[in-house]
């Protein structure tokens, strides 16, 4: 039987076309491929999404195994990414609470359960053993005994161990797994490191030891543990899928048929959730717009809170789609997810309220394939957007190739999971300007344009 998604595709829908030509000349220095859809007899090398989707380079056999632990207040970019992006390669990833219980609540108040309790570990062998940050999760990590006693092991055995963030200086250096290693951490805590051995590089390997910088370097840091146990291709695969990599011919964001938007408080964000969801997406989303001071709400269209994402890690949502419907939101965004996407479209409060952002004007978006849901809603009628090249061709819309992040009125879309901090810092600065979108980015160590 065919899937729901063949009935997007226009069967008059128009040649294929390339311009190249800006469109706003006076405003923009670089130019971009603006698009009609293609017919579907167009065959695309694309890379391909799903619920499970993993690198295209087989792992060798039996599988890599990697410890990821977290603690309340643990910085759940840099624990999601890691897990998402490792998980996508096919290492075994267990996410290992140090608390009394399962459920997190990380240090920008999203909810992560974990797998199992670190006590569960003690005995195992792990071919990487990965920190994240965050405080005061850094220091609740620094507190269990356990978890030094498994990374302490992890460095004299000579086996992968890392950090990021704030982690290499709260937890590595009083463990004493620093010694004789060139190390990285937020520029924060640059000042505790040892001046001899302290880089700031993005990421820094020295032996068995990669740390790195901060949530904005989540990507490169989780990308080189793929590259060091799977190998470069493997790597290249997984950048390739998530599109995670800055491309010098690629525009970071693109703006098409400039509107102010305008709000006399402090935004309202609703993020729809559901199985499937990819949770990379869902977590950076959150992470980032609060750190803005956005107000922020996860809502489930699942009978639970809890859902799964699409690379098994578990999330606690706010609240129901039906609570959440209750109230007004200046925006909506749609996390991706071949498998989430599909059951966020069978949400019909989800549609509703949809139908009612776009009649009051307000504002909605999506990344990667959740521009489908927008499409049968409606929502993509006369714009322009981005999209993931698996998705492209089942849009009928404009699409502008090249960029990673398009802003067409009232509506923002970005290209896949590693276009989401370009996309969430987007919004920062459609609401508050340039100023607060850089100060984010700043604190996150992640490079943004000046201006």
């Amino acid at each position: 039987m065919l899937s729901p998604w063949h009935s997007l595709l226009s069967p008059t829908a128009p040649t294929a076309t390339e311009i190249r030509a800006p469109l706003h000349p006076p405003n923009r220095s670089l130019h971009s491929s603006l698009r009609s859809p293609p017919p579907r007899s167009v065959a695309r090398a694309a890379p391909t999404l799903s619920a499970t989707a993993t690198a295209v380079s087989s792992p060798p056999s039996p599988k890599k195994k990697v410890l990821v632990p977290i603690a309340m207040g643990t910085e759940e970019m840099e624990a999601v990414v890691l897990a998402g992006v490792l998980r996508r390669a096919g290492a075994d990833v267990t996410l290992a609470s140090v608390e009394d219980g399962l459920e997190v609540e990380a240090s920008c108040g999203s909810r992560i359960v974990a797998d199992t309790h670190i006590a569960s570990c003690a005995d195992q062998v792990f071919d990487l053993v990965a920190l994240p940050g965050g405080m005061p999760g850094s220091v609740r990590l620094r507190d269990s005994d356990i978890l030094k006693r498994i990374t302490v092991r992890q460095a004299e055995e000579k086996r992968l161990y890392g950090a990021i963030c704030a982690a290499p200086a709260v937890v590595l250096m009083p463990w004493g797994l620093h010694k004789r290693k060139k190390i990285t951490c937020h520029p924060s805590f640059i000042g505790d490191l040892p001046t001899f051995r302290a880089v700031e590089s993005n990421v820094q390997v020295s032996g068995e030891l990669t740390t790195s910088r901060g949530p904005g370097t989540s990507f490169q840091f989780a990308l080189s543990f793929v590259e060091q146990m799977f190998g470069p291709h493997a790597a290249e695969d997984v950048d390739r899928i998530l599109m995670t990599q800055i491309d010098g011919d690629f525009e970071r964001s693109t703006e098409v048929n400039e509107l102010e938007w305008s709000i006399d408080h402090n935004p309202h964000v609703l993020i729809p959730i559901a199985n499937g969801s990819e949770e990379m997406e869902i977590i950076i989303l959150v992470d980032i717009l609060r750190r803005a001071n956005i107000n922020v709400v996860l809502a489930s269209v699942e009978k639970s809170p809890n859902i799964v994402g699409s690379q098994r890690m578990k999330i606690v949502a706010d609240k129901s789609i039906t609570s959440a419907s209750d109230s007004k939101y200046d925006l909506i965004i749609l996390p991706g997810g071949t498998a989430g996407v599909e059951r966020l479209h069978r949400s019909r409060i989800l549609k509703k309220l949809l139908k009612e952002q776009k009649q009051a004007g307000r504002m909605y978006g999506g990344v990667c394939s959740s521009l489908k849901v927008l499409q049968l809603q409606g929502l993509l009628e006369d714009k322009i957007v981005t999209a993931h090249p698996a998705v492209a061709n089942e849009l009928t819309c404009k699409i502008i190739d090249r960029s990673n992040i398009v802003i067409d009125g009232n509506l923002i879309t970005g290209k896949g999971s590693g276009t989401v901090v370009d996309f969430a810092l987007g919004i920062i600065r459609k609401f508050f300007g340039h100023g607060r979108a850089k100060s984010v980015a700043n604190g996150i160590v992640f490079e943004y344009p000046k201006s």
